[in-house]
């Protein structure tokens, strides 16, 4: 069950049907296994004698099968599962979701579009939709079950207006997890506190001057 033997077929082969993509494989793996009996002990072997091991991919040299593979741990998450992006209205005005939540949008379509919850959204989002229409939002993935098609996650904070620096800037921070918050006070003690200093001649004396 985890060998994988793969055929290449057209565009064609679509058109007829999973009957002939089986029919396609089954002849692929015959050509092969009848190669393999040739070229294994130089003993000119028919079709007819190969029949019961046709199916057998062990019979196969390893060149001619995938091998496969499946997850069993997530060691580090690498994404922060935040990203920038614009919220908007559901579609569906009757829905019981259109009154809880909001759909949002991320800036990179490699991201799924993701439900939050209305509560997240500025008060005056459901009467005025088309204000915040610019406006640059992060949003952090929460969930995301098999069976739906879109993301479950909630509003972190409202940037500002798309296209201009500092929203675009904190955003991009944001979304590769890199901390921009104000230096806690022990780091800052750690800086001459009588301003304004100047490097002293025995300093400059014994380092290399990088400026």
């Amino acid at each position: 069950p985890d060998v994988i033997i793969e055929a290449q077929f057209d565009d064609n082969d679509a058109e007829h049907g999973q009957d002939h993509l089986q029919d396609t494989l089954s002849d692929d793996i015959k050509k092969l296994s009848l190669d393999t009996g040739e070229k294994g002990d130089g003993v000119q072997r028919t079709k007819q004698d190969d029949g019961p091991k046709v199916n057998d991919p062990n019979l196969l040299p390893d060149e001619f099968l995938q091998r496969t593979a499946k997850v069993v741990f997530i060691l580090e998450k690498k994404h922060s599962r935040a990203a920038t992006g614009f919220i908007k209205l559901l579609a569906d005005r009757n829905s019981e979701l259109f009154k809880r939540c909001a759909m949002f949008s991320p800036v990179d379509h490699r991201v799924p579009r993701v439900y939050v919850p209305l509560a997240d959204c500025p008060p005056d989002f459901v009467t005025r939709p088309e204000g915040y229409a610019q406006n640059l939002f992060i949003c952090r993935i929460v969930d995301w079950k098999e069976d739906c098609n879109f993301a479950t996650g909630q509003l972190c904070k409202s940037l500002g207006q798309a296209g201009e620096i500092e929203p675009e800037t904190e955003g991009i921070l944001m979304e590769y997890g890199v901390d921009f918050s104000d230096f806690s006070p022990e780091a800052l003690e750690c800086l001459p506190q009588n301003l304004p200093w100047v490097i002293s001649r025995e300093e400059l004396a014994k380092r290399r001057d990088l400026r």
